[in-house]
């Protein structure tokens, strides 16, 4: 490979460093290189004898006055409200759709025009996810973050002011991309900003918000009307926007850009100064560094990257693990509620208030998923969860089948237990493992893939579902779902690792050497 001058005056620096400490325990680094400063196209310019002052790295009040569980707190609190956005634009149509319907206005809520207004803010997701790793590893995740919450806010304006058909689309368009902009940014921002002892419960918060933005539109939009009920959706990401002053960049991002000096002292205020933090900042600069020391990667170089099983082998586990998660029904009966609560489940019972009885139970089931995903490992949680996805699945579809009667509080229960047994693990576990799984170089690109095909298979399901329901049945409707839950995890079972109390380069460092191991056996055999 031929290098061109400034590759060869990269390729001279030693990756050659300590870690320092100063005091109050705090870490700096201290870099030995042959010149003293470097530029580079990249941005990394801070290179030689470099030791950070004591003032520059204690220039913050709140490391002395709050722990590093509440900074990484307030960290994870935007993307946090941000999926709570997410959560709001997968339930808004539940109610919007019954009280179109009942209006007989300018907005048609004819069954086709009906299905495009509940799928088509899932149509968006897809390219959403593909754009959100480009924007969040060009910009920085704060700044993306910035950038969604601007968005979403846009999305909802045009809702909540939508006089006809145009309109209502064009919200619902704006709306879900910004949904696909935070689905993969969110989970890879918590992961790099919060230690594996709290990541599992963190990540899990951001399902539960997801939770509680279903459970809070539809309850809103059982009281108000549609308009009013967008018109407080918007208070989200603005809360959003403000709470973006208080958090800093992520130090995976700073010092994957050379901002090394920067990257030190936001990871020292969001982990402390602890053992295993200095061990995993140790293993970050170390990767940059190396990185650095190797020559510039042509586009070429990266188109071919993505044939290597660094990304190929995460990303096919991730694709069938979203795509095994979205097929269970999930966001059918999130986006359908009433319809399948009356039509299918409880006739003769309150419609609304059985939504809201199962919202409350979704709500819940999250909280106690925050907890049991700090607790357990993932792989035992989540086919726990999906082995009781499918019972209930199974129980629903063979009930809706044989239609006893004077019973129609079984399918009911048989419902309540499906969204119980889906909260606690099916749903929280992909985007747990999503801003886990990927290595640090291709975190952007696998997680908007991943996050893509998890949409795209959210609009085929939520597209799909009112013609199954309608030429199918609701009992073959529902047995599809299980038998399709039932095909992807038996293959999850032999190929999702597990994740849980390791941090970021552990993970990718045990991918990395299972592909080792499989490559030797293929040659072996060869």
């Amino acid at each position: 490979m031929a290098y061109t001058d400034k590759q060869k005056e990269r390729s001279k620096v030693t990756t050659d460093y300590e870690l320092i400490e100063v005091e109050d325990g705090h870490l700096t680094t201290k870099e030995h290189a042959e010149t003293d400063i470097i530029y580079s196209s990249d941005g990394f310019s801070l290179f030689g004898e470099v030791e950070a002052t004591k003032e520059d790295l204690l220039d913050s009040k709140t490391s002395i006055l709050f722990s590093p569980m509440w900074k990484q707190s307030l960290a994870a609190s935007v993307p946090i409200l941000l999926n709570i956005a997410l959560g709001l634009t997968s339930g808004f149509s539940a109610t919007l759709l019954p009280q179109l319907e009942k209006e007989a206005g300018p907005i048609p809520a004819d069954e086709e025009t009906a299905s495009w207004i509940a799928s088509i803010a899932a149509l968006p997701m897809v390219p959403g996810c593909l754009i959100s790793g480009w924007l969040f590893e060009r910009f920085g995740r704060r700044r993306a973050q910035f950038i969604v919450s601007a968005l979403f806010l846009i999305g909802w304006i045009l809702t909540a002011t939508a006089y006809n058909l145009t309109f209502i689309l064009s919200g619902r368009l704006f709306t879900g991309l910004c949904s696909g902009l935070i689905a993969p940014l969110g989970p890879v921002y918590v992961g790099e900003t919060s230690e594996p002892k709290y990541r599992g419960f963190f990540l899990a918060a951001i399902s539960l918000g997801m939770a509680f933005g279903i459970i809070f539109a539809h309850v809103v939009g059982t009281f108000t009307s549609w308009q009013w009920t967008a018109v407080i959706c918007a208070v989200f990401p603005i809360l959003s926007i403000v709470l973006l002053v208080f958090i800093p960049e992520s130090p995976t991002w700073l010092i994957s850009r050379g901002r090394i000096e920067e990257g030190v002292k936001v990871y020292n205020w969001l982990r402390g100064n602890n053992d295993e933090a200095k061990a995993e900042l140790k293993a970050i600069i170390d990767r940059k560094l190396a990185a650095h020391a190797s020559p510039v990667q042509t586009w070429r170089n990266k188109l071919l990257f993505l044939k290597s099983p660094e990304l190929i082998k995460p990303l096919m586990i991730m694709n069938l693990f979203f795509a095994t998660c979205q097929f269970t029904g999930t966001n059918a009966v999130t986006f359908y509620s009433i319809d399948i609560l009356g039509k299918a489940v409880c006739k003769g019972i309150d419609q609304y208030l059985a939504m809201l009885i199962i919202d409350l139970l979704r709500l819940i089931a999250s909280l106690a998923a925050c907890v049991i995903c700090k607790k357990y490992g993932r792989r035992n949680v989540f086919f726990l969860s999906s082995g009781l996805t499918i019972i209930s699945l199974i129980g629903l579809a063979l009930f809706l089948y044989l239609k006893p009667e004077n019973m129609s509080w079984i399918p009911l229960f048989c419902l309540m237990f499906y969204i119980c047994a889906i909260t606690i693990g099916v749903d929280p576990i992909p985007w747990i493992m999503c801003g886990e799984i990927f290595p640090e170089n291709v975190r952007g690109m696998g997680s908007g893939i991943s996050t893509g095909v998890a949409f795209a298979s959210l609009f085929v399901v939520v597209k799909t579902e009112p013609g199954m329901m309608k030429n199918l049945g609701e009992a073959f409707t529902f047995m599809i779902y299980a038998t399709v839950t039932l095909f992807g995890v038996v293959i999850l079972y032999f190929t999702l690792p597990e994740t849980k109390g390791k941090s970021l380069h552990e993970i990718e460092d045990k991918l990395k050497s299972q592909n080792c191991n499989n490559s030797r056996r293929s040659v072996v055999i060869a």
